[in-house]
């Protein structure tokens, strides 16, 4: 597939993707600021920017927001990550206009209304409630603290109740004005439209944005030491979670890391560890092994759940599991299923072009350029068993491990 980039004047940059096998076009914002940019006091302010851009503009109501894409069948959405911001949405072609221009106004025209500030704040608060009810997902934004202590990365995204509850419409401006810098700005469409199409439209909207520029830095990762910690919850499940911090996005392993994670515990069912814990000892329902990049360093994690009693054994098979992997070397053909399992999957991702559009962005603010799925897929089937091999040894270092448990409260 072939996609186009234009830079305006102003520094936001377009990227476009023309699909006519379909009759949708997705279209988002995504902005080089997240969670990891704010200081300890403004824990959860991205977070919260991304509700109120959702609560008026200069033009527009909530009301009017909410409804101008929902009444012609379209959505309309955002998310908040470490590092980036996003908002964005899929509509039937002959609605593109409607969803260009809508996107522009939440994105850079938010006026933060105070009255609807303390109304979110609620819808918020009760997010970390569900969060908080919900072990196998508190337990991994636990664990990032863990990971990296008295660092940005190690925030939770939703924020505290503490700081939530004393955002104000001036931290907000203040926030905005202080990292929003419109180099770092990318608008991503995939679908069916042309590219002179998206730029008669997207041109005059963006051309009129005021070049910014941020001088705010991101705290850097200094050091790692690992560390062990056991929570107590009204919970039945004992929960765990073990890891450490892994590559970044710009080391050329991390594909390599990506294949090795597939296989240890990645989203299949044959994977290593759900091969062992749950299909052959039954002790678990899911095992999830995830590897997070940042443009700093990333993070490789182990979750699971499982019954108390059998916590010990649970974890000593998932050990096991990690050693083999760096012991024994992947023969031919485990290396050759791997290869093709994880290039399936690659491969099945890029026919969500919603998905493909917010990637689109993220790359080309990340590295300033796309790789193709060609040129991923010869990454991974030029991997060597001994490669993986040294790999796991590097990364997969349970000495170096943090150690994160839920365990039910005593009766």
């Amino acid at each position: 597939m072939v996609y186009q980039i234009k830079e305006l004047a102003n520094g936001i940059r377009i990227v476009h993707q023309e699909v006519n096998s379909t009759r949708l076009v997705h279209c988002g914002f995504i902005l080089d600021i997240g969670s990891r940019d704010e200081k300890k006091e403004q824990e959860g302010l991205a977070h919260f920017w991304e509700h109120m851009a959702f609560k008026g503009t200069e033009k527009r109501k909530a009301f009017h927001i909410i409804n101008r894409l929902d009444s012609v069948g379209g959505e309309l959405n955002a998310y908040t990550t470490k590092e980036k911001i996003c908002f964005y949405a899929t509509v039937l072609r002959q609605h593109w206009t409607k969803a260009a221009e809508l996107l522009c106004d939440i994105t850079f025209n938010s006026t933060f209304p105070a009255r609807q500030i303390d109304k979110e704040r609620q819808v918020i608060l009760e997010e970390m409630a569900m969060y908080r009810d919900s072990p196998d997902d508190a337990i991994q934004d636990e664990f990032d603290k863990l990971l990296f202590p008295d660092h940005s990365l190690g925030y939770n995204i939703l924020g505290t109740e503490s700081t939530v509850g004393r955002f104000s419409q001036e931290d907000f401006l203040n926030f905005v004005g202080q990292h929003l810098d419109s180099s770092r700005v990318v608008c991503s469409v995939v679908g069916n439209i042309s590219f002179q199409k998206a730029l008669r439209t997207l041109e005059p909207l963006l051309s009129s944005i005021p070049a910014t520029k941020s001088l705010a830095k991101r705290q850097p990762v200094n050091g790692y030491e690992p560390s062990t910690g056991i929570q107590y919850k009204e919970i039945t499940q004992t929960h765990c979670a073990l890891g450490k911090p892994a590559l970044s996005i710009f080391d050329e392993r991390r594909f390599k890391l990506y294949l090795l994670n597939n296989i240890l515990g990645g989203p299949s069912m044959n994977s290593r560890l759900n091969m062992a814990l749950r299909e052959k000892h039954g002790l678990a329902y899911s095992i999830e092994s995830v590897y997070q990049a940042f443009t700093d360093t990333g993070f490789i994690g182990i979750y699971y759940g499982t019954e108390e009693k059998a916590a010990a054994k649970a974890r000593k098979i998932v050990l096991r599991e990690i050693q083999k992997i760096r012991e024994k070397k992947l023969g031919i053909m485990q290396l050759h299923m791997g290869k093709e399992q994880t290039i399936g999957q690659m491969a099945m991702a890029e026919e969500n072009y919603s998905g493909l559009m917010l990637v689109y962005g993220k790359n080309l603010l990340d590295k300033g350029k796309i790789e193709s799925l060609e040129e991923i897929f010869k990454k991974i089937r030029s991997c060597t068993a001994e490669e993986l091999q040294d790999l796991a040894n590097e990364v997969y270092d349970v000495d170096r491990f943090s150690f994160l448990t839920y365990l039910p409260k005593p009766i």
